[in-house]
């Protein structure tokens, strides 16, 4: 890993360590991947306009969601199957978010269980729900992330069904041998088959999870925890508003990295308008298309709290197991802490819109 300076190193030496099905559902987005570039492309186009002759020369690029203190605005956002990329999956990942400083959102589809992933160190750490048709199950999966620790509850609402990977498809992908959806595994729901001219797990994903998934699913979910609740996968400023109207702590703007609807915006885009709408009332985090410090500046000028990354830490997962995390982490401070100082920013407090153009 000596030679990776940046992220986009890791992702060469990810592609060059990875089999092919993987790389390919590791990097893949819906259809024609439109909304997939477009969530880079968004960073690429917005122009910072830094401050001059200000006093940078003890930044502190820390910040706090939900009253927790993380070393850096960033999370790393859940993302399934990390034991393809490494044998200790999500449990490495886990170890180098404790080691970094920042919370991890752990996937209802790992491939590690909840509980192995929380007992990899103290760090913030958040579970990401999907909700099943047995909602008994759903239960379940809330009462072991409360008993195993976890602070809140990202639910992801902006998957009915899973988009139309065609990588996958040709690849009829599904999870190699030995490894397993392991939290549900625990259920004795994990069983995922090859489905001719498709995709095993979005067969199976649409056996499991609750298309008629609606708000007053929502308000259920909030009355069965008192764990706070962030609504993942949201785009629009109404739904948002609908969101925090029921009860939700918080809202992710996020089109699922791309993979679900194409041609919906990049999330960055949308992120104006949701932090102005409820901005004041819960927070508001972002995810998609985050590939540097200067990115998670912008975010957060534009109305973020803090930001999700995902396929970067695969990247440095495949590449490196806990010590490619740590680093591609390490990468992430290093440049903000840096974008901070060049902005004329102390702190993450000092971050405001007039940075944009």
């Amino acid at each position: 890993m000596s030679h990776c300076v940046e992220v986009h190193d890791f992702e060469r030496a990810a592609n060059e360590a990875l089999p092919q099905p993987a790389r390919d559902y590791y990097a893949g987005g819906a259809a024609d991947e439109i909304t997939l570039r477009e969530n880079c492309a968004a960073f690429q186009r917005t122009v910072l306009m830094p401050r001059v002759l200000v006093d940078v020369s003890q930044p502190d690029p820390g910040t706090t969601v939900f009253g927790q203190r993380l070393n850096l605005p960033l999370l790393i956002a859940p993302t399934a199957f990390h034991r393809m990329a490494h044998p200790d999956g999500e449990m490495a990942t886990a170890r180098a978010a404790a080691a970094s400083g920042v919370a991890m959102v752990a996937s209802t589809i790992a491939s590690c269980t909840l509980e192995e992933i929380a007992a990899q160190g103290p760090s913030p750490r958040w579970f990401q729900l999907y909700v099943h048709k047995d909602r008994s199950l759903t239960e379940r999966l809330v009462r072991r992330a409360e008993a195993a620790g976890y602070s809140a509850l990202a639910l992801t609402v902006d998957a009915p069904r899973f988009g139309r990977r065609y990588a996958d498809m040709r690849n009829h992908f599904t999870l190699p041998d030995g490894i397993t959806v392991a939290n549900l595994a625990e259920e004795g729901r994990e069983k995922m088959d090859v489905v001719a001219g498709g995709s095993g797990l979005a067969t199976f994903i649409a056996k499991q999870f609750d298309a008629s998934l609606s708000w007053s699913d929502f308000d259920w979910l909030r009355s069965i925890t008192s764990l706070p609740i962030l609504v993942k996968g949201v785009v629009r400023a109404d739904d948002a508003c609908k969101a925090v109207d029921h009860g939700a702590a918080g809202v992710v703007v996020s089109n699922h990295g791309g993979r679900q609807l194409d041609t919906a915006p990049a999330t960055l885009d949308a992120l104006p308008a949701i932090a102005e709408a409820v901005g004041h009332r819960a927070e508001v985090l972002m995810d998609g298309g985050v590939r540097r410090g200067t990115d998670i500046l912008k975010a957060i000028a534009l109305g973020a709290k803090a930001v999700l990354v995902g396929r970067p830490i695969i990247w440095g997962l495949a590449a490196g197991g806990e010590a490619g995390v740590t680093r591609v982490l390490e990468l992430y401070r290093e440049e903000f802490e840096l974008a901070l100082t060049l902005a004329g920013c102390a702190t993450v407090g000092d971050i405001t819109r007039d940075l944009i153009r």
